[in-house]
């Protein structure tokens, strides 16, 4: 019997069959990369000499925004309060309730300012205070905001290994 004389359910059921592996896979693995462990690309001046001008391609845990496990000290990703279509790579150095001092501008050393961060909210600033716009400018970011925890280099490999906690 050639393709033309079956019929046509048995044909769709065959390819349903076929396919239905793929899929599963291509599920497991969207699933994994959007709310587990995925990749990013980061570059810029802000973080440097942590992270390069150039770019790093890091590893992204995104369970640690979700289970309020992120600390001071961490790497993360966060969605820009002043352009929400893009996002930034900034350091944790405040959680709620915290008090932080910081330097509003970093040219003149007499202009210091405490805040006290309110529930819910986090302070982030890039680890060169001179090319960073960050929680200085905008303020505490909102918990909602942070897509994730940076915890590995992969790329350079000259750097290749571990950021968690880096200060």
């Amino acid at each position: 019997m050639n393709i033309l004389q079956l019929p046509w359910r048995t044909i769709a059921k065959e390819a349903f069959d076929r396919t239905l592996p793929f899929v599963n896979v291509f599920c497991c693995l969207h699933f994994a990369n959007k709310y587990i462990c995925s990749s990013a690309h980061t570059f810029g001046p802000s973080m440097v000499p942590t992270l390069s001008l150039t770019g790093d391609l890091v590893l992204v845990d995104q369970i640690s925004t979700r289970f309020g496990r992120i600390k001071n000290g961490d790497i993360v990703l966060v969605r820009s309060p002043v352009n929400p279509r893009k996002v930034i790579t900034k350091r944790v150095t405040g959680m709620e309730g915290d008090q932080v001092t910081f330097l509003e501008d970093p040219n003149d050393k007499n202009s210091y300012k405490t805040v006290t961060i309110q529930e819910g909210h986090v302070w982030v600033q890039g680890d060169n205070i001179y090319a960073s716009t960050d929680s200085r400018i905008f303020g505490a970011v909102p918990y909602g905001l942070l897509c994730g925890r940076i915890f590995f280099r992969i790329w350079p490999l000259n750097s290749f290994g571990s950021l968690s906690s880096q200060s």
